[in-house]
């Protein structure tokens, strides 16, 4: 470790099987020592269903896949703000409107706003929104309106990704998470474990998380579907989930590692060591094409591994 953090060839070494050891207790030692103690949470919103144009591999909503993924247009707002009191009355902290698609046109846009204003009259839940590729105008109008939180995935290493989907880029993806910086939005982004990574790739991962420095990292894990190009891949063997959760802990010391998609399938004795080792925040609740996981089960592990669980005093929208 050196006075900026680990380095890539420390992360690389730390991977080795007889590490193991040393890489959880090192990846607790900065979590116990970075890590706020407080484990929020937070829900999402499948508002758009599907009928994607987008070709990412691992994905049911992608319409180059045959899947048995639920298909619909936008909810409208009065889902969106019931999804809303819902998630606030669960005790999240955000809760994030999620759209399938590249982007949204003009129109698009305007319906979230509308959905978004509506949300901050009537409840006081942070206000989130994964909603593909977005230029600056479209942030600024999503701002206007009460957006405080912007997601958007790099998913996998850079060097990974191309296999991984070919219609959009990495470079795609942080255009739009610029943007979102540069007009004062916080940022929700991370990816997906288990499709296929190298050590290599996943420490890169790691570090290009550094870089953008986000406020919040989701850690999914593979789910498996049927009809999709990684359908067979297989679920990730639960001691290297937590290898993989430890190096994000060690390459990003106090970024909130938050668990998100695979939740429900591990074990909790799993999801104990991924909170030993860094894991800090939870996305619970229904999901997007897979089940989400339960807010108690996780207050639960939570709270015996020392952190507070109640939600944080709201902060007004500015």
């Amino acid at each position: 470790m050196t006075m900026q953090g680990i380095t890539r060839e420390e992360a690389l070494a730390l991977l080795k099987p007889d590490q193991r050891e040393e890489l959880r207790a090192r990846a607790h030692e900065v979590t116990e020592r970075c890590v706020e103690k407080r484990f929020d949470f937070c829900s999402i919103i499948n508002a758009r269903s599907g009928r994607c144009t987008e070709d990412c591999k691992w994905c049911a909503q992608s319409a180059h896949w045959k899947t048995r993924c639920e298909t619909y247009g936008w909810v409208g707002t009065a889902a969106c703000v019931k999804a809303a009191k819902e998630a606030e009355a669960n005790g999240a902290d955000r809760i994030g409107i999620v759209t399938s698609g590249r982007r949204l046109s003009p129109e698009d846009v305007e319906h979230v706003c509308e959905a978004l204003k509506a949300m901050r009259r009537e409840t006081s839940i942070g206000l989130c929104g994964s909603l593909g590729l977005l230029t600056e105008a479209d942030l600024v109008r999503l701002k206007d309106a009460g957006l405080q939180r912007l997601h958007c995935n790099l998913e996998a290493a850079p060097s990974l990704f191309p296999a991984l989907c070919t219609t959009h880029t990495t470079a795609d993806k942080l255009a739009t998470l610029k943007a979102a910086k540069r007009l004062g939005l916080q940022i929700c982004c991370g990816g997906i474990l288990g499709m296929g990574e190298t050590d290599e790739q996943l420490v890169e991962f790691a570090f290009a998380l550094r870089e953008i420095a986000p406020d919040s990292i989701p850690v999914n894990v593979l789910h498996p579907i049927e009809g999709t190009p990684l359908g067979e891949q297989g679920i990730l063997d639960p001691e290297r989930v937590v290898d993989s959760v430890a190096v994000l802990r060690l390459v990003n010391p106090s970024t909130p590692l938050r668990f998100a998609g695979g939740r429900r399938d591990m074990s909790d004795e799993t999801a104990a060591k991924c909170i030993y080792v860094g894991m800090s925040a939870g996305i619970a609740g229904p999901l997007l094409t897979t089940p989400g996981a339960d807010f108690d089960d996780d207050r639960e592990l939570a709270a015996r591994a020392g952190y507070s669980v109640g939600r944080a005093a709201t902060r007004p929208v500015q």
